[in-house]
């Protein structure tokens, strides 16, 4: 029987910016990150000429942003690229899965919480992630740990700036690293931007998940995941020039029934507690977000452009899973190397119906695969709305 051929979308004209630019803003997840993926690669298919001038993303999101903003090819090469590394992956990839190397840290771990240290220690993350970093390097071809590819893309005009969020550990700011033409910094409280050559310690840094992996030393500081002090997610893009923005959020939106059903019977497991720290932290600031945005569009447009002291409606698509991707992680589990499906069950992945520290930690083929095709399907799906996006004509 002769395979049926890929349904692809129909080619169309390259979306318009209108009179400003357009921005790409991927939140993370960890291997949630599969499901940007799948988003980008409908867009890149359905729009094969579109450019994206600005680009920021944090965790997983810093990964494909990384990826995009590097490729010296056209979009539609990047996501195909995009979309055949991620099919590749294993947890092998991403951190050492042994037992040994796994009970070594949490052996050391148990050292220092049983010597209440003060001075340095050798327990700095559940895994370790030195495979992820060796993955990078093959992926993105640095030079001498720069993204070389970033300046081409500037200079060449098909990029106008790349950020990348990080979390201080020593100060507890968000900070920023951006790379761009003709960029001007920004600096609040508890949040910063640095303008930067970008390298794959701004990656590793971003994509550090809390306490699981190893935080990464930049310059004198330490850095992790980027999502954790990130307030406003869609700030970076907005401080970089953007009157139009995509944001690919990795979080399921649940309806109200949904949203007041029980996830766990009785007492819940550590893993409950963190699935919903990790939420908070990665998922729930978007929305939040956004609805700023929206309110702040609505009280614009009642004001006149001359009388607005240089602030803008900006255009606002938010794009999100259609499925609990927690949900979904569960009926992959049984494949997971078995030190891994170890922790992760003594921690009560499977005592709760929605085990989302477990997705964030499944980077294997088959649920990845299974993340870039629900991303493409829900794109798909979305397809009047999204052209409509593209081809509006702001404000």
């Amino acid at each position: 029987m002769t395979k049926p051929a890929e349904k692809k979308p129909a080619p169309r004209k390259r979306g318009t910016t209108d009179h400003g630019d357009l921005a790409l803003v991927l939140t993370g997840g960890g291997a949630r990150g599969a499901y940007q993926v799948g988003f980008l690669r409908y867009l890149a298919r359905a729009y094969p000429e579109l450019h994206i001038p600005i680009l920021t993303g944090v965790s997983a999101g810093a990964i494909n942003v990384a990826l995009l903003a590097q490729h010296h090819g056209t979009f539609l090469q990047a996501a195909d690229e995009l979309a055949a590394l991620w099919s590749e992956l294993t947890p092998e990839r991403i951190f050492q899965v042994d037992t040994g190397a796994l009970l070594g840290n949490m052996g050391r771990w148990g050292m220092r919480f049983a010597r209440a240290s003060r001075g340095e220690s050798r327990a700095r993350g559940v895994v370790d992630t030195e495979p992820l970093r060796s993955f990078l390097e093959e992926a993105l071809c640095p030079v001498e740990g720069e993204l070389t590819g970033i300046d081409y893309n500037l200079h060449r005009g098909t990029l106008r700036a790349a950020a990348i969020g990080t979390t201080s550990y020593t100060t507890g700011q968000s900070v920023i690293w951006v790379q761009g033409r003709e960029i001007e910094t920004w600096e609040r409280p508890q949040r910063r931007s640095v303008n930067t050559r970008l390298r794959v310690e701004h990656v590793m840094a971003s994509a550090a998940l809390p306490l699981f992996f190893p935080a990464v030393q930049i310059g004198e500081h330490w850095y992790g995941d980027g999502n954790v002090r990130l307030t406003a997610p869609l700030s970076p893009a907005l401080h970089l020039g953007a009157h139009k923005i995509i944001a690919v959020s990795t979080r399921y939106g649940r309806n109200f029934d949904e949203a007041a059903r029980p996830q766990v019977h009785g007492y819940p497991p550590p893993a409950q507690v963190m699935g919903v720290l990790f939420d908070a932290v990665f998922l729930d600031l978007i929305d939040q977000d956004a609805l700023r945005m929206q309110k702040m569009n609505e009280v614009l447009a009642r004001v006149p452009r001359t009388r607005r002291d240089g602030m803008r409606v900006v255009e606002l698509l938010v794009v999100r899973p259609s499925r609990d991707l927690g949900r979904l992680a569960a009926e992959y589990e049984p494949r997971l190397p078995r030190p891994i499906r170890l922790l992760t069950r003594g921690l009560g992945t499977r005592e709760t119906a929605a085990p989302d520290v477990l997705s964030m930690l499944m980077f294997q083929d088959d649920y990845v695969k299974r993340l870039i095709a629900l991303g493409e399907e829900d794109a798909e799906r979305r397809s009047a709305e999204i052209d409509k996006f593209m081809r509006g004509n702001g404000d």
